[in-house]
Parts: C-alpha cells; structure tokens; sequence
C-alpha cells in the first residue's frame, strides 16, 4: 500500500509532469532553433525570442509582487544578458546553421568542464580531484571525438569553425554563470531572469541589425515552419520549461533536478534524427556517450562535494538562485550559486 503524501506535498503526477517540460522541451529546443533560423535570421530570431519572453515574465513577476529594480540590477542583467544570452544563445544560433542540432547540444553539454577549469585557476581556486580530472579528460575526448576527422566510423562530425563557436559559447555560459552568483540582482528568479531576457534579446538584435541582418528582410520569405519555432521557443522554451525549472528546485532535490544536464542532449540527438533528419552515426553514438558520461560523473561528483561541506543539510534543497545563470546550477542550489549543470537554463532554451 502506497504511503499517502505529506500535507502539502505535490502530486506525483506533477512532478511527473514537471521532469517531462524539462527534458522534453529543454531538449527539444535545439532543433525548434534549426527550424526557425532556416528562413528568419538566427540574431534578431533569438533577440525576438528573448524580448518576447522577457516582457512577459517581467509583467508576471511584478503582479505577483516583485518590487521594483534598482538601476544596479539591471546593470547586473545586462552583464549576465551579455555572456548568457548574446555570448551563449547567439553562439548556438549561429553555429546550428553549420553543426547539426543534436552535436550542438552535445558540444553546448560541455560547460561543466568550462565551470570546474575556471573554478580551479581563479585566485585560491580549488583543484580538481582525480575523478573529477578523470571526467574531464572523459569530456574532452567526447569532444575531440565529434570534431574530428570523418573517415573513423563514417561521417558525422562537427563544422570545426561551429564547433569552435560552441565551445566560446560554452565559455561564455560558464564564465556567466559565475558572475551571477554574487552578481546584485532582484529576490525574485523570475524577475532577474526577465531582465536577463530583456537585456540579452536587445543586444542580440544590435548586433543581428550591425551584421546587416535586418537588410532586405522580406517577412513573405520567413516560413511558417520558422514562425511556428519561433513561437515554440518564446511560449514552451522560455517560460514553460523555465517555470518547470524553478517549481522543480522548490519541490525536490538540486541533484534530481540537476539530471537535466545529460539527458536534454540525448534528446536533442534523438529528435534531430527523428525529426530533422539528421545522421545518427556510430561518431555521433559514441560522443554522446562520452560527453554525457562525462557530464554524469562530474554532477555526481559535484554534488557529494557540495553536501559533505554544506553545514546546513536543509539548505540544499531550497533554491535561492535569483538569475537566469544561477538557478540553471540547481547542483548548488544551497548557496543560491551556480554548479556544474549550468548549460541548459536559458542560452539554448
């Protein structure tokens, strides 16, 4: 006989619910991002996207009581905009007209390795450990694996100039995500990750406008299939999935939570096959593995680490994250600071 749920306990079926938008739609995303940059142009699509969903999310947050932001905030926001969605979404959109959806996703997988490395060169950083330096070394060959000469096991590869794009991209989540733990930004999530929106979406449409995107656009060229993406990603992958996201951290664990990281790239390689068509070769089967197990072990390892030092156990399972970057670490969730699991909150979502 089941054991009846304590008072105020969510419904399983909820959280049932919940771990599906964040699988489903997070990994969905990178192929929606394929779909509607085939006939709109990928910055000011992304800038759109981000604009749209940040004026909702902003009003929301402010019915709901959030108080006002300071002009510091928003200077925060435009920092953590600025590496987080001009740095890390505009690098994915860009580079997926090169590097198939599902080994973008794979490569974007990365921004674990990116986290511990600047964790340990940083002033009185801490070194890794031999698991940790294990599961690196593990994700470095995955990616080596993926770009490198097509002639092992067929083809399947990267584009070597995307895949670099991606690991920048890469860098620049991590190096956001940093930032934003101390960074000064309002109580409310989804309020600093409205800002967040808001700030990056104006950037991305600077630099799409700069680049000449903007010339000669005829909105008769842009397909329905891209329009329809395009609208996926705004209501499904910037604020269904991100609402997920954050009543997830309130409900269960960060380490439970965190298991997004390495399943939203299995998905997006499974979707590009099924959907997009895309070659699903022995190259591609075997980087998935070993970025994904990678990406596994340093989560896990993460994660002991966090709850043997963390004095006050109750603690990890509160999200106190308040940013777009921060409460995409949801193994740290204790300290309101990002982990290892940062990739997957906003910059392909």
């Amino acid at each position: 006989m089941a054991e009846p749920r304590s008072p105020g306990a969510p419904a399983t079926w909820h959280v049932v619910a919940a771990f599906a938008a964040v699988y489903l739609i997070w990994g969905s995303t990178y192929l929606a991002i394929r779909f509607a940059i085939e006939t709109l142009p990928p910055f000011l699509m992304a800038g759109t996207r981000f604009i749209l969903a940040g004026t909702v999310l902003y009003a929301w947050a402010r019915m709901r009581g959030a108080k006002k932001p300071l002009r510091i905030h928003w200077r925060s926001a435009a920092v953590i905009g600025a590496l987080l969605l001009l740095g890390g979404n505009g690098g994915v959109v860009w580079a997926e007209q090169f590097v198939p959806s599902g080994l973008t996703a794979l490569l974007v997988a990365v921004v674990p390795i990116w986290m511990i490395l600047l964790e340990w060169v940083r002033p009185e950083g801490t070194a890794p450990t031999p698991a940790v330096c294990f599961a690196l070394a593990l994700g470095f060959g995955g990616v080596a694996l993926l770009v490198g000469p097509g002639e092992i096991a067929g083809d399947g590869h990267a584009d070597l100039l995307g895949a670099g794009v991606l690991m920048l991209t890469s860098f620049c989540w991590a190096v956001g995500s940093i930032y934003a733990r101390k960074a000064p930004l309002p109580q409310s999530p989804f309020l600093a990750t409205a800002m967040e929106m808001l700030a990056g979406g104006a950037l991305l449409l600077v630099v799409g406008l700069a680049t000449g995107q903007g010339q000669g656009l005829d909105f008769r060229s842009f397909s329905l299939l891209s329009g329809l993406s395009l609208l996926y990603l705004v209501i499904f992958g910037s604020l269904l999935g991100f609402t997920a996201y954050i009543w997830l951290l309130g409900v269960t664990t960060p380490a439970r939570v965190s298991t997004y990281a390495y399943v939203n790239p299995v998905i997006a390689v499974f979707l590009g096959w099924l959907l997009g068509g895309e070659l699903l070769s022995l190259r591609a089967l075997l980087g998935s593995a070993v970025i994904v197990g990678s990406v596994a072990l340093i989560t896990a390892r993460r994660q002991k680490e966090i709850i043997g030092s963390d004095a006050d156990a109750k603690a990890s399972t509160r999200p106190e994250a308040r940013s777009c970057g921060s409460v995409g670490l949801a193994s740290e969730g204790s300290r309101g600071s990002p982990g290892p699991t940062a990739h997957k909150t906003c910059p392909s979502k």
